[in-house]
């Protein structure tokens, strides 16, 4: 199975886990944009950045690479993510069918790897262990900025921009005709 399926696969996986929570999903044309899918949730758009974890058989553990691979024909140039290049990114573990959800600001501030424990063995957990299934972030994140992105409304206005005297003498205008 080549790298591209692969990954076609774990966006295919995220947009399960999306639609199983009652989010929308939008799927950019092409893939030039520095995110995979957009979520939307209560109405709010999330960029989302998905990525597939590898087993590493040395370590034991899984990896993922936290930059942005462009390739052509001959050369593959890795760059690293900007803040505003998406929201979340979603680490896939497909034999394990289980995600890790990175806000951006954490998956940007690793080197150029993460490196996912999935076992007990280790005495303390890894930072990485927060993020196992976090799925409530990008609820929590969606509420915040739904709650950010409301505009104060006057005393005496409707949320809407119409102030009831106003919209009560439409209703009587309208009763006229």
């Amino acid at each position: 199975m080549d790298t591209k399926l692969k990954g076609d696969l774990a966006e295919q996986a995220a947009i399960l886990q999306a639609l199983k929570r009652g989010w929308e999903v939008l799927k950019p044309v092409g893939d030039r944009l520095p995110y995979d899918l957009v979520f939307d949730v209560q109405g709010n758009l999330v960029k989302i950045q998905v990525k597939l974890a590898w087993f590493y058989r040395a370590r034991g553990n899984y990896v993922v690479d936290n930059r942005r691979t462009k390739a052509n024909r001959r050369v593959m140039i890795r760059a690293a993510y900007r803040s505003t290049d998406f929201d979340f990114a979603l680490v896939y573990l497909a034999d394990r069918d289980l995600f890790y959800v990175f806000p951006v600001e954490v998956f940007i501030g690793f080197a150029s790897e993460i490196h996912l424990v999935e076992t007990d063995k280790r005495q303390r957990k890894p930072i990485s262990a927060a993020y196992r299934d976090a799925w409530e972030l990008i609820s929590q994140w969606a509420a915040h900025r739904e709650t950010r992105a409301r505009t104060p409304v006057k005393f005496g206005e409707a949320s809407g921009g119409v102030i009831p005297s106003q919209a009560l003498q439409a209703v009587r205008e309208a009763e006229k005709v």
